[in-house]
């Protein structure tokens, strides 16, 4: 594959591990650096830029559009450049893979096979080992290394959200978590990893390899126990009464039955009138009982006594009469005319009426008057857009003659 001008230049006589189209631009990739190529543009030359590959930390911030990958060199400071955030992934596994060798984390001719970033967690795949780094940077020197000569048996625990990935090494066991959604991914690439390693075509080849007994492997799925034992009960027998139930129900019910016989009394027990019947005068203690006689009986309180005709209910006036309602009919007192209320007329209660029909009137006009307008902008904004157009077209075409002149 030819490359451009300025990037063999950069090349020299080293050559190139990878490369990874980014739109115009590129970046190219070799054991020792990575090349960004920056293509022609209307405001810029093409032109490369250099990052070597011994870089102590690779960390990454992602933005909208941009993703930027920064490499700390330590003592010599940071450097870094953006690429498209679509294309991160693309670029970061041979920068990181680059970066590894580079320090010696991987051994001359071992290939790094897939890079997964899950959060905080960074899985490295490569021929020989697996890379394991925990926290915000991609990578640092704060890793961890599986080397697959020490791996015996490798299973996977499927869960809800996550799998768990077991390596098993020697007598001991690792684990780590990785999405559902690219879980998958990683068991396939890190099981043909570990098979090659080992030459070996299957998981069971390499336990019987090892000597590892199939039912000492980590199941493949989640296990939870047998759990407590339920108690040897019937649920029919919880909803049964004791036998002894219908006996003291048997005992209260008789012992209530006698109860009742010995206070209750029956209704005609030596009255002449019905028990129910209320005397027609209550007396106080030591008052005497009223006689037929007229003497010893006080007159009755004129003061007290009310005249029906005299209430205020009655509907007469002090004269005796009744009032007039006007129609020949008693008027209803609780009956008010809300026109009589208002004090309003027939005629004032239409002419708010007719100015809430004029309103709506001046409203609906006024609305299509603002549509009219808004489609009058509505085409001088097209038509000022397509002079835009025409005039980026133009300039295009400027700085093309400018540049072939100079």
């Amino acid at each position: 594959m030819t490359h451009p001008d300025v990037v063999q230049s950069a090349l020299g006589d080293e050559g190139v591990a990878a490369r990874v189209d980014l739109g115009d631009d590129a970046l190219f990739v070799t054991p020792t650096r990575t090349i960004l190529y920056r293509a022609d543009k209307l405001l810029s030359d093409e032109s490369v830029e250099e990052f070597p590959h011994g870089a102590e930390r690779v960390s990454v911030s992602t933005g909208r559009r941009k993703a930027t990958i920064t490499l700390d060199y330590g003592l010599d400071g940071e450097r870094s450049f953006s690429v498209p955030a679509k294309a991160l992934d693309r670029a970061l596994h041979p920068v990181l893979a680059g970066t590894l060798n580079a320090v010696g984390v991987t051994d001359p001719g071992e290939t790094v096979k897939e890079t997964f970033r899950f959060s905080e967690l960074t899985l490295v795949v490569t021929s020989d080992r697996l890379v394991k780094h925990i926290g915000n940077a991609v990578w640092d020197e704060e890793f961890e290394e599986f080397r697959y000569e020490d791996v015996t048996d490798l299973s996977f625990e499927e869960g809800s959200v996550a799998t768990t990935l077991v390596l098993t090494l020697g007598g001991r066991r690792e684990r780590f978590k990785a999405p559902n959604e690219r879980a998958r991914e990683v068991r396939e690439r890190l099981t043909e990893a570990v098979l090659d390693h080992h030459g070996v075509d299957s998981v069971a080849a390499l336990r019987e390899r090892f000597g590892v007994d199939e039912d000492d492997a980590p199941s493949s799925r989640m296990s939870f126990g047998e759990g407590p034992t339920p108690l040897s009960v019937n649920p029919g027998e919880l909803t049964e009464q004791p036998k002894n139930a219908t006996r003291a129900e048997t005992e209260q019910t008789d012992a209530e039955a006698a109860v009742d016989a010995g206070t209750e009394e029956p209704a005609d027990a030596g009255m002449g009138e019905p028990a129910d019947a209320a005397p027609t005068m209550a007396t106080e203690p030591g008052a005497t009982a009223p006689t037929d006689s007229s003497e010893g009986v006080a007159p009755a309180d004129t003061a007290d006594t009310v005249d029906p005709a005299d209430s205020p209910g009655s509907g007469a006036d002090a004269n005796g009469s009744e009032p007039d309602s006007g129609t020949g009919e008693p008027a209803d007192p609780d009956v008010i005319e809300t026109s009589d209320l208002l004090g309003l007329t027939d005629d004032a209660v239409e002419e708010p009426r007719e100015a809430a029909n004029v309103v709506d009137d001046a409203r609906g006009d006024d609305l299509a008057a603002l549509t009219a307008e808004v489609e009058a902008l509505r085409a001088r904004i097209e038509a000022q857009n397509d002079r835009l157009d025409r005039q980026e077209e133009l300039i295009e075409r400027l700085i093309a003659e400018i540049r072939s002149r100079l």
